[in-house]
């Protein structure tokens, strides 16, 4: 396994801008919004006449869009995606936004997230012969939308919204509009900022920043913003049972550390983090190492909490991307090489303290425990500023199953074993949970304590390849 990290599912954008380059601001929005899926890129805009293009393919979106590209891209509004699979495979025609025909024009609609009830509902359009190009949830939403052909754009999505259950946030686009929408629990981020008078949306507000957009307000749980020439309106899904529960690897490592949630600067939410993992697990030690780039404002905090000093120790190779080479045995052997590389000088004989932000199934801890020794390290502390890693996500997050994680079935001195640290500690879930200075009542932490907010069908049915065929490797 050549990355052994958690991955998120997608990043979206959207922008109704008459007058300025909608393309451009959209690509700057996802350029800010790329850590969050690497796999496809895609942008769709509508121009004056109502025509809609959308230009979509496999790569970074430095790789998929250029000058002559964006040149061609003119319009008044526009959306945006980036993606990390989490229901369907890495292929082109699951990439997005995705088109429907609807009302003799068409929409494009992104998506961020993973719904538990995709395939009854797939199952239902197909007896009422829609076809499917993709194998992704997204054409389940987007035909759900398309299908509803009575009421404008505001009734069709909300009645959309009321029949899904999961994860989401997304953004769509129409010959006129655009309009944003996030599940009634609120799982994914989604916000609304402002830009020359206009109106942007994007999963996290860094994208605004880039832009030089202010940041307005987040999007709230259930709610859907539609945008067009009148201006912004908004209306509200409201489902029975659904409380707040937005996911809380948001906080510990999905979002940049320069994004805001809830009203909290992430990069303070998690250097608090690393001040709650000095306090419950001190050690002495020479320095306080970061694995870069997630570990570091948590190693910031620790290296405050406890005096030690912080060094950088490993550099990370910023222009390594997820790759589409088959992984064999001779890339897996050097996979975590290409992306980190010691510091000798910094590391030899030196007692340390690493910080990182999760254990998954522990082969990638292993590997920068055993590099850090062959550097020279006298002793490795690791610090982990999440608690241990116990159940499957099936919100968005394309996270190992249950019999993967290494926490689901080992104690923790068993991975410090398996890992080879002198020491090894997660942060507890009550230090998590007072990092971020809100209730637990704000969030989803079902991969530590095993609480699903929204109901989940069985384990087979929630396979990420569940749709192309064959399922075999659907396995709890």
């Amino acid at each position: 396994m050549i990355d052994d990290r958690l991955n998120d599912a997608c990043g979206v954008f959207g922008i109704y801008a008459p007058g300025l380059d909608v393309a451009r601001l959209t690509y700057f929005g996802l350029y800010a919004l790329q850590h969050r899926g690497q796999e496809s890129a895609g942008i769709a805009v509508a121009d004056d006449d109502g025509q809609v293009t959308v230009v979509k393919e496999l790569g970074l979106v430095s790789q998929v869009f250029d000058e002559r590209t964006l040149a061609s891209l003119t319009g008044n509004h526009a959306i945006g995606h980036v993606r990390y699979s989490t229901t369907g495979s890495t292929q082109w025609q699951n990439s997005q936004p995705l088109v429907r025909p609807r009302n003799g024009s068409v929409i494009a609609l992104g998506h961020n997230g993973n719904l538990v009830n995709t395939t009854e509902l797939r199952k239902e359009l197909l007896d009422q012969g829609v076809q499917f190009s993709s194998a992704t949830d997204t054409e389940v939403i987007t035909a759900l939308i398309a299908q509803t052909v009575d009421g404008d754009l505001m009734a069709a999505t909300k009645a959309a919204v009321a029949r899904i259950r999961g994860a989401f946030s997304a953004t769509l686009l129409t010959s006129d509009a655009v309009a944003g929408f996030r599940d009634p629990y609120g799982v994914r981020p989604l916000c609304l900022g402002e830009l020359e008078g206009h109106h942007v949306l994007a999963s996290e507000s860094a994208a605004f920043d880039i832009l030089g957009a202010r940041f307005v307000r987040e999007v709230e749980p259930g709610e859907i913003v539609l945008i067009d020439k009148d201006g912004l309106r908004s209306d509200r899904v409201e489902l029975e049972g659904a409380r707040p529960a937005m996911c809380i690897f948001e906080f510990i490592y999905f979002a940049r550390p320069d994004s805001t949630l809830k009203g909290r600067t992430l990069h303070e939410c998690r250097q608090e983090m690393g001040r709650h993992l000095a306090r419950e697990a001190p050690v002495e030690a020479d320095l306080v190492i970061p694995v870069p780039d997630t570990g570091i404002p948590a190693a910031i905090g620790y290296s405050r909490e406890s005096g030690i000093p912080y060094a950088e120790g490993l550099i990370k190779n910023r222009y390594v991307y997820r790759t589409f080479i088959q992984p064999d045995q001779q890339l897996r052997e050097v996979g975590i090489k290409m992306k980190l590389n010691p510091l000798n000088a910094v590391i030899e004989g030196k007692r340390l303290v690493v910080v990182d932000d999760s254990i998954v199934r522990g082969t990638t801890t292993g590997k920068i425990v055993d590099m850090l020794y062959g550097a020279g390290a006298k002793e490795v502390h690791l610090r982990i500023s999440s608690p241990p890693l116990c159940y499957p996500c099936f919100y968005g997050i394309d996270m190992a199953t249950r019999a993967e994680l290494v926490a689901a079935s080992h104690d923790v001195e068993e991975i410090r074993r398996m890992v080879g640290a002198t020491s090894l500690h997660y942060l507890t879930l009550e230090g998590l949970q007072a990092s971020t200075g809100l209730p637990k009542e704000y969030f989803c932490r079902a991969c530590f304590d095993g609480d699903y907010p929204i109901e989940v069908p069985e384990e087979l049915a929630m396979c990420k390849m569940r749709f192309e065929g064959g399922g075999a490797d659907c396995v709890p």
